[in-house]
């Protein structure tokens, strides 16, 4: 190692220690002991450029550890992405480029918001999925357009959580060898000794997996890093798994290798104390870095740009050389025509037989996949009840990395990280699927994506008490109001086909928000008066007589049906209602005062829901004056129809509850 890059390493640990110093509060342990890591990697071994920080064929590094964000600030600063060193002293200050943990879309520089351990690891893996896909399309021989690696950094939390293990089962069961996984190795947690839960052999689980496993004894061995980033490299059959041995809060006196060195800072006299461990120049002065580093870090982020100037001259010969490739690939990168598919009338079509959601979402599925050829998904397992499978595309999978159908297994909460991973990378539009009851499984990631404001969509069938003899266990019930409740995520449940074609027209055309398309098992009537007005998240499906209603019936999905043959008993009786649907309370609310108050008149109190699931949630639009005919409990076992009278979803008890919520006159 020279000077210089002893330098260049120690700097890291300076800065982020002052930072975290000065923030009083943060993670100095990972960036300590990971420096010499994070340093061979970005310095030696990563195809990256300040200047073009979204440059397509740059290599992606994710720190799945995101406590440890003071490390990747620091890197961002030195490489010249912007960070300033006033960036770095607001580190965890409101409103600041630099908060507790990486956020994806706020840092320019930062790939992917990692926070829960291990969901980097998850991301990283999709981006890997994406890499292999897109090369599997555009490459050339002589024109390898894309061709670059995707690193993940992580640490024993990261591995002890079960989201790492799915992803890397299935990162290994592709192949995915341009995926390389650091593992910053401490034998640390917050409790002490990581002994005290985790004494697995990681090396051999990862084997299992199907990686190439290399170890590095000594993580401040620049050399020995190098060495392993290229064995990983040279593999072109496994993803590789690097456990490199460090020390947390390497340097610092007194709290070196403890648990002490995690998640506080380090004290002032300790941070001085390790400044002078390292020769470092003026230690009593926090922040200060010699000018020979920034040269330094200058003259290697020169050596990046280069990288992608090579990139660039190749990408034009390509161009010239396939047109219609560069077409293809001009489209992936392109937001998709919305006025184009809302006037498209092969796209809105429809048999008027009835059909179940699911079904008619797999219609769609296969319609926008000739119209989106950056559209890529699949399901946990589950594509022949999703109706997830896009037709003549063919299966990812090693040997044909082109293929746009994606098969997860049965990893719910990995598959949604990968999800993500595949939206970050870009060029693609992905989907993924499972029962709507194992959103359970799928909500942290869902959450990721919306922080991240991804446009992910995420295909949720079986999504009630409709799911019938496989009881409780498999029947969506508190799943609507969980979903509903997280910031920037569209539920949309619809009730028919022209509803359903809405809801993939809103998923596929949304810029920063995620869609769950809530779809059912079993088949629903199609309806007279859906329309395309299902775009702003509720309408008039059927309108009572009177200008003034008698009551109001909102409903979504397989309800609404319902609450329209309730009408009409109701009109039977003399009582003139409307029925809204409203399969998407999200859009709905982004829509003008005036529109709300016509669908949803202030004057009409007498409101019913009808909704089979948990009422929750819908307390906004019945007021204290309405009602609801909702779950109040879990399902049971028995047929579908069984269960909707068991449970109080027919005619009879709508037209009731209706009837108790009008005023006696």
């Amino acid at each position: 190692m020279s000077t210089i890059d002893t330098t260049c390493v120690n700097a890291i640990r300076v800065l982020s220690a002052d930072a975290i110093q000065k923030a009083n509060s943060g993670h100095p342990g990972l960036p300590l002991g990971s420096a010499p890591i994070a340093y061979e990697l970005w310095a030696n071994h990563m195809n990256h450029n300040a200047k073009d920080p979204k440059w397509a064929n740059r290599d992606r590094f994710i720190l799945s550890a995101g406590h440890g964000s003071m490390l990747l600030y620091s890197l961002l600063h030195f490489f010249g992405y912007g960070l300033t060193l006033d960036d770095i002293k607001q580190f965890r200050q409101d409103g600041s480029l630099t908060p507790g943990h990486p956020e994806y879309g706020h840092t320019t520089g930062v790939e992917a918001t990692t926070g829960p351990l291990g969901a980097g690891m998850g991301m990283a893996v999709g981006m890997a999925i994406a890499e292999a896909h897109m090369a599997a399309v555009f490459n050339k021989p002589k024109y390898p357009i894309v061709d670059h690696y995707t690193f993940a950094l992580g640490g024993d939390g990261c591995m002890m959580e079960g989201i790492s293990s799915e992803a890397f089962s299935l990162a290994g069961t592709l192949g995915l060898s341009k995926l390389i996984v650091l593992y910053d190795s401490n034998n640390i947690s917050i409790e002490g000794g990581t002994d005290i839960a985790f004494t697995e052999n990681v090396q051999k689980r990862m084997e299992a997996f199907g990686f190439q496993t290399l170890e590095v004894a000594d993580g401040n061995d620049l050399d020995a890093v190098g060495k392993a980033i290229e064995a990983a490299k040279a593999d072109k059959e496994h993803p590789s798994f690097i456990t490199i041995h460090t020390q947390i809060g390497y340097g610092c006196p007194n709290k070196q290798g403890t648990a002490a060195a995690h998640g506080s800072p380090l004290g002032e006299d300790n941070i001085i104390g390790m400044k002078h461990n390292f020769g470092w120049p003026k230690p009593e002065e926090p922040f200060y870095v010699p000018d020979e580093v920034y040269t330094h870090y200058d003259e290697l982020s020169k050596k990046a740009a280069a990288a992608e100037d090579q990139w660039q001259k190749l990408f034009a010969d390509y161009a010239a050389a396939f047109p219609e490739l560069k077409k293809l690939w001009d489209t992936c990168y392109r937001d998709v025509d919305e006025a184009a598919l809302l006037k498209d009338e092969a796209f809105w079509a429809y048999e008027d037989k009835p059909q179940a959601t699911r079904n008619l979402s797999g219609i769609m599925i296969n319609r926008l996949k000739d119209r989106m050829p950056q559209l890529i998904g699949g399901s946990a397992d589950l594509a022949p009840s999703n109706k997830t499978h896009m037709d003549g595309e063919g299966d990812f999978k090693k040997g044909n990395y082109a293929g746009r159908n994606l098969h997860f297994g049965v990893r719910e909460l990995a598959m949604t990280a990968m999800t993500n991973g595949l939206a970050l990378y870009g060029g693609l539009r992905p989907y993924c699927a499972t029962f709507f009851v194992f959103s359970d499984y799928m909500k942290p990631m869902i959450r990721l994506a919306a922080l991240m404001k991804l446009p992910t969509t995420y295909v949720l069938t079986h999504d009630s008490i409709g799911v019938g003899e496989d009881g409780p266990t498999h029947e969506a019930i508190e799943q609507l109001a969980m979903l509903r409740a997280t910031p920037n995520v569209n539920v949309f449940r619809p009730a028919d086909a022209t509803e359903t074609a809405a809801g993939w027209y809103l998923a596929v055309t949304s810029k920063t928000t995620p869609t769950a398309l809530i779809l059912t098992r079993q088949n629903l009537p199609q309806l007279a008066g859906s329309s395309k007005d299902a775009l702003k998240g509720a309408y008039i499906i059927a309108d009572a007589k009177k200008a003034i209603p008698d009551a109001i019936i909102i409903a979504t999905g397989s309800e609404v049906s319902l609450a329209i043959d309730s009408k009409e008993k109701l009109a039977s009786e003399g009582i003139d209602v409307r029925v809204v649907s409203m399969p998407c309370m999200d859009v709905f609310e982004q829509q003008s005062d005036a529109y709300k108050e016509k669908i949803l008149p202030k004057n009409v109190r007498a409101r019913v829901a009808v909704e089979a699931g948990i009422g929750f949630g819908w307390e906004k639009y019945i007021g204290l004056d309405g009602a609801s005919v909702t779950m109040k409990g879990f399902g049971a076992s028995a047929p579908a129809g069984v269960l909707f009278k068991k449970f109080g979803f027919t005619v009879d008890h709508v037209v009731d509850t209706v009837k108790g919520v009008i005023p006696a006159k």
